[in-house]
């Protein structure tokens, strides 16, 4: 099936529905989504944003933007991930019980609007993915019309391009807990190191996507290959710089920046 053909599905579908929330990260996937749901579900469409302590600021900021910008209700809730114990430990279903958590709050939210089904952004791809977040959703009836509609990121890219949606290319930007591995605390104290960490190699040029690893006292970052050299070329600001943020150790993962890297310890 050809992209448009994928698309054609996804507004069949979304005709059916009265009114519709969608969980709203800012991101292609469910920009996408929000921006097809605005043009084609019957009712009320309303974006609903989390702003909690695991979410940059600048995320924040560019999705109250795109809301804006599509014409839809942007509600932002502190969703209190650190108040969930178990995600705050941190083991291998952490996406689960922070998804889980984040949902509950969203459908509560959405009822008092009287908004009865919720979306999420999740396509095709994601489900062949580590992602417990999807297990949250299924038991909770959190829908995915862009998995129904058997679309991909690279066609949610290409399908963004077309209809001249500028944020079409944005790498994508999951949590900053995503930068803790597995069994090591998330603190909101590790989150906002995280966040300075990554502001200071974006202030000095450095593009997305990039992470900055929390390993306690040793900060791991991660780059595209392309980028690599460039970043030995200002190490002495990098070091003195994750020094004053707190971190006494910094390193240079080799290996390069892709998606689902802390994973690989689950497989």
């Amino acid at each position: 099936m050809q992209t448009w053909e994928k698309v054609d599905k996804l507004t069949s579908f979304l005709k059916e529905i009265n009114s519709l929330a969608v969980a709203f990260s800012g991101g292609v996937d469910s920009t996408f989504l929000l921006y097809m749901a605005k043009k084609y579900v019957k009712g009320d469409v309303i974006a609903i944003t989390s702003v909690s302590e695991i979410h940059k600021k600048t995320e924040i900021k560019q999705a109250e933007i795109i809301a804006k910008e599509i014409g839809v209700v942007h509600i932002k809730v502190d969703t209190k991930e650190l108040s969930v114990s178990d995600f705050v430990k941190n083991r291998k279903d952490r996406c689960y019980w922070c998804k889980k958590n984040m949902y509950k709050r969203f459908i509560e939210l959405a009822r008092r609007r009287d908004i009865s089904l919720l979306a999420h952004g999740a396509n095709l791809d994601d489900m062949s993915d580590y992602r417990p977040g999807n297990k949250a959703a299924k038991e909770l009836g959190v829908i995915a019309p862009l998995v129904y509609a058997g679309l991909r990121k690279t066609e949610i890219r290409e399908a963004l391009k077309k209809l001249g949606i500028n944020i079409w290319n944005k790498p994508s930007s999951p949590c900053l807990a995503t930068r803790i591995p597995y069994g090591y605390k998330i603190t909101k104290k590790k989150l906002r190191m995280i966040e300075k960490a990554e502001s200071v190699l974006e202030d000095m040029g450095f593009t997305p996507p990039l992470r900055v690893r929390h390993y306690g006292k040793l900060a791991k970052i991660e780059v595209s290959e392309e980028s690599l050299k460039d970043i030995l070329k200002v190490r002495k600001q990098i070091l003195a710089s994750f020094k004053e943020i707190g971190f006494l150790f910094v390193a240079l993962d080799i290996e390069g920046f892709f998606s689902g890297k802390l994973n690989k310890a689950l497989r």
